[in-house]
């Protein structure tokens, strides 16, 4: 009979881990899983940009109508300011108003398949978690780049390019245009140059994920790389986020960005992800995107916006100096140094699935197998715990 055959699939790894924290009665468990950003007091707080943008929001909205499959155009258009700049490439570009950066990626993964339904997109080893998922529904090809060093815990640009000097004219490379995901590693500004060479000559489609945009080194910062690249390439794919640097997580405000040889041909593209999403969703979600287009054309708005964005990104890299401080402390060796230098919300720390069950069972410490762990979840007063336990189980 349909529907008896099916099984329960396997819980997601990181999701689960916050179901998990939250059924445990310990009042000293912590929740370094998810990636949200949590204050000193463990809260995740609704930014004063976007709590001023909503009274006047209520003030001023005359009307719930459908706001169309593209969804906010002046939405889109103002995040493409923010993500290319004053660049060439933007006359080219079209935006798509998506239900999150996820919705981006499928939709783009979706117009992947139909143009060339043998791609195969390369990911970084590693990569966030849902990219591989997303890419293969949409029935793409899944391969890997060497990415992250596990001795030096940075980048091997090396093996790196290596392997994606493998990519050629029927294949995407997607990159994370900053604070990578899961491993906190970022590519450096040679790094992008250097891609960007080999996508001149390999012929490869460059996607570039961006969800963490002014959490890195600042808001254009960030994207200094990505731009290089944007400009020596004829064509490109963004998917962008404002969960994290607008708060708006609940709220499902995403971007697809599409960039052909000519503006003529980047529109016929959107007609085919306008037809992907009439599918799927139809059109997206209003309030989010109404929100972000109002604080990116106020200049009063945007100033405490970018305000905002800057003390959490300094709070998050103090946050990254602790913990690294104290491990230093604690051991007496500078094993964990890496986490001060790495980028945005996440790093990896090298430990095994097993240390982190033991994080989780014996010390209420929650993070996932991979051994990422949220910096921009923990606490000040978390710190030397934390520090202590992680030193505990890795017998260091």
């Amino acid at each position: 009979m349909i529907l008896d055959n099916l099984d329960a699939a396997a819980a997601d790894p990181i999701l689960s881990l916050s179901v998990a924290c939250r059924a445990d009665d310990r009042a000293h468990k912590i929740d370094l899983g998810i990636g949200v950003y949590r204050d000193n007091q463990g809260n995740t707080p609704v930014m004063q940009a976007i709590k001023q943008a909503e009274a006047r929001l209520l003030e001023e909205q005359s009307s719930k109508v459908y706001v169309g499959m593209p969804g906010n155009e002046s939405f889109n258009a103002a995040m493409m300011d923010l993500l290319i700049g004053e660049g060439e490439s933007k006359a080219r570009a079209v935006g798509v108003q998506t239900p999150g950066a996820s919705g981006a990626l499928r939709m783009l993964a979706d117009v992947i398949k139909l143009s060339a339904p043998d791609a195969t997109v390369w990911l970084s080893d590693l990569s966030y978690a849902n990219h591989a998922p997303i890419m293969k529904t949409a029935g793409l090809k899944v391969r890997y780049y060497a990415y992250f060093d596990t001795e030096t815990k940075l980048v091997n640009s090396q093996a790196m390019l290596a392997d994606m000097s493998q990519a050629g004219a029927n294949d995407v490379v997607l990159l994370h245009g900053c604070c990578h995901n899961p491993t906190g590693a970022d590519l450096s500004f040679e790094d992008w140059q250097a891609v960007t060479l080999l996508a001149q000559k390999q012929g490869f489609l460059p996607f570039i994920d961006i969800a963490y945009q002014g959490f890195g080194d600042g808001m254009d910062a960030d994207v200094a790389g990505f731009r290089y690249l944007a400009e020596r390439v004829d064509s490109y794919l963004v998917a962008s986020s404002c969960s994290k640097n607008f708060g708006l997580y609940r709220e499902r405000t995403g971007l697809a960005v599409i960039v052909g040889k000519s503006l003529e041909q980047s529109n016929k593209i959107k007609s085919r992800l306008l037809e992907c999403a009439r599918s799927t969703y139809t059109m997206p979600p209003d309030h989010g995107a109404a929100l972000v287009d109002m604080i990116l054309r106020d200049q009063a708005l945007k100033q405490t916006w970018l305000d905002e964005v800057d003390a959490m990104r300094h709070r998050v890299q103090g946050l990254r100096e602790q913990l690294a401080g104290a491990l230093r402390e604690k051991s007496g060796n500078p094993h964990f140094d890496f986490i001060a230098q790495h980028k945005g919300m996440f790093s990896v720390l090298g430990i095994t699935p097993e240390q982190a069950q033991t994080l989780r069972q014996a010390h209420a410490i929650y993070l996932v197998d991979s051994g990422r762990i949220n910096l921009a979840g923990m606490q000040e007063a978390h710190i030397d715990y934390i520090a202590e336990k992680l030193l505990l189980v890795t017998a260091m």
